[in-house]
């Protein structure tokens, strides 16, 4: 699966940003999805992950309650709404597919080795 993320941007803390994983391939929808990021300087760090048929979603903790992952399979496309952004947040965002959603204990819930497809990034950042 081809992948293609869009949507990042300058933002003030406090404000919105929807971020979007375009997937291209017959078997697109198979794939569960995930966004990662990486702020500079820092270790790549999974946010979320949907599961193929979007039944199941998953968050990492520092994000749980303000982001939303969502899809879109007849559009083949995954949203990920962000809201209440502050400036910890400012990173590149990845969206990467995979067979499913592997959800760890720990501070890494996600791990990008469980991801074989993966977008170019979209920089967000946001302002204090």
């Amino acid at each position: 699966v081809q992948l293609q993320a869009s949507g990042g941007g300058l933002v003030q803390a406090g404000g919105s940003l929807r971020l979007s994983c375009a997937a291209s391939g017959s078997t697109s929808d198979h794939y569960a999805i995930g966004w990662f990021r990486q702020a500079p300087g820092k270790k790549r760090e999974g946010v979320s992950c949907i599961s193929s048929n979007g039944g199941s979603t998953y968050y990492v903790d520092s994000v749980e309650g303000r982001f939303t992952i969502s899809r879109d399979n007849a559009k083949n496309t995954v949203y990920l709404q962000m809201n209440s952004l502050k400036p910890e947040d400012t990173a590149v965002y990845y969206c990467a597919g995979g067979r499913r959603c592997h959800y760890y204990s720990g501070t890494y819930r996600f791990r990008a080795a469980d991801f074989g497809s993966w977008g170019q990034g979209t920089l967000v950042t946001v302002s204090s």
